[in-house]
């Protein structure tokens, strides 16, 4: 009986996947032989991508280029994932202004505990090679670091605009960083990788890849490279300035967040983080980005929980947002501690935590932006009492919650 294709797909199919936004392809030419040869030979490309657990969760700025990892994982290509427990304690220098902080292994451990899940998320890991490079670094040695280090001068690290940038303005470079290309680069040594996914940040850390393997006597990987995309601000995708999607988010805030993209990023998280075709994109973008957006949201969402969840996403924000209902979910408050008989207005607005302080509160009272049952409410000076029935509070457009009689 003849076993199965591990291949499938036309040489164009593969093609277009390795090309799909793709900001670098070095060398297309390199690539298209070497995907006529696995065709005929059905032996997979060993296709790798690095990621460093430097933090604890993964976003959608993580999400591109593991969707171009999907898509060659479902042509039958292999995936090899580096998890770089080595290289996040030396910190990758890309795109950093200033010396960031060494991570300690006990980080590095707390933080591959989400990392490698949450690639799951896109990933189909059962499918995935998921190595570790400390597995090679902890055994190096002094004498092979040493080796390592001879493989590049300092003129040609410095090549590097990250560095060139700093050295210029007089911040300082560790020697430290001038490791982590090496590391990124020995990693596709010792996985013999065909081919290579970064960020266009990581540009010069593959190239460190192609340079090594030709040392090693290895065809050099193909490297491609993705865009960076910034947050739902236009600023640097992060948490910390809550302009993050999470890979772990929930469908409503993915809908929500997304719906508050930038108009002019829309074509670029298309491309990238949904597979809409290409001329259908642009049809999208060429009518209402209202509609296009929530294409987007719906594609994105759905990916991640699915189409019925999406589906219920986006109808909670046209009601809540678009069409101004209130959600369904509101949250609820009972009369108690630390609001006692009669209390001022100001002051249940901060209990229930509508507000930051009753001086916030206040303002809000005066400026009309409060609402009881409906009913504007203008004088700060209003006492409540414990309600016999539910009351409707809200204060502005966005915040609001029902105040209940006491419990119990």
């Amino acid at each position: 009986m003849t076993a199965p294709r591990r291949l499938n797909g036309s040489l164009d199919e593969h093609l277009a996947a390795f090309a799909r936004g793709a900001e670098d392809l070095i060398e297309e030419r390199e690539l298209r032989r070497r995907l006529e040869g696995a065709l005929e030979r059905d032996e997979p490309l060993r296709v790798k991508f690095g990621m460093d657990p430097s933090s604890p969760d993964l976003h959608l700025g993580h999400a591109i280029p593991l969707m171009k990892l999907r898509d060659l994982q479902l042509l039958g290509h292999q995936v090899v994932l580096i998890v770089g427990d080595a290289t996040a304690m030396v910190g990758d220098p890309s795109g950093r202004s200033k010396l960031r902080p060494v991570l300690t292994r006990e980080q590095v451990e707390a933080n591959l505990e989400t990392y490698t899940a949450q690639a799951g998320l896109v990933l189909d890991l059962e499918r995935t090679e998921v190595v570790r490079n400390a597995s090679w670094f902890d055994g190096m040695g002094f004498e092979g670091l040493l080796d390592l280090t001879t493989r590049m001068t300092v003129a040609q690290m410095v090549e590097r605009d990250t560095f060139q940038k700093r050295l210029s303005a007089g911040e300082p470079v560790g020697i430290n960083e001038f490791l982590y290309p090496l590391m990124q680069g020995w990693d596709s040594v010792q996985v013999r990788s065909d081919a290579e996914l970064g960020g266009t940040d990581q540009l010069f850390n593959l190239l460190v890849g192609r340079r090594l393997q030709e040392q090693e006597g290895q065809r050099p990987q193909v490297v491609v490279t993705t865009p960076l995309v910034n947050g739902l601000d236009g600023r640097k995708m992060s948490k910390s300035y809550g302009n993050a999607v999470g890979l772990t988010d929930s469908a409503r805030e993915m809908t929500f967040g997304l719906m508050r993209l930038d108009d002019e990023a829309m074509r670029t998280w298309f491309v990238q983080l949904t597979r809409v075709p290409l001329e259908d994109v642009e049809a999208l973008l060429a009518g209402h980005p209202r509609e296009a957006k929530a294409r987007l949201a719906h594609e994105v969402t759905a990916f991640f929980h699915g189409a019925d969840e999406a589906q219920a996403a986006a109808a909670a924000f046209d009601r809540e947002v678009r069409d101004r209902q209130l959600p369904e979910d509101l949250p609820e408050w009972a009369w108690g501690a630390p609001l006692e008989g009669e209390a001022a207005l100001p002051n249940v607005l901060h209990a229930m935590g509508l507000v930051q302080s009753t001086s916030e509160a206040r303002r809000a009272i005066q400026q009309g932006g409060v609402r009881l049952d409906g009913e504007v409410q203008s004088d700060p000076r209003v006492l409540l009492a414990a309600p016999a029935a539910p009351v409707l509070i809200q204060v502005g457009k966005k915040r609001a919650a029902r105040l209940l009689p006491p419990q119990g």
